[in-house]
């Protein structure tokens, strides 16, 4: 879903997160990862712009930051 909000392919978030491609597969698929590599995928994707909603009653999702006005 982060990905997919970004318009970024597998390819880009593995490059951005600095892990393989075949990781994010996993990762996406509900596969086990490294600890590391989901802080790097996160840390990519807050980068990019998003910020992760913790659950709320609502579940637990994403959005784009508030961009600051200048």
């Amino acid at each position: 879903m982060a990905r997919a909000a970004l318009g970024w392919t597998t390819q880009d978030l593995a490059r951005e997160a600095s892990v393989g491609a075949n990781t994010i597969n996993r990762f996406e698929a509900g596969q086990d990862a490294r600890l590391s590599s989901v802080e790097k995928i996160r840390t990519a994707l807050e980068a990019a712009g998003l910020e992760f909603i913790p659950e709320n009653g609502g579940g637990a999702g994403i959005r784009f930051r508030e961009r600051k006005s200048r």
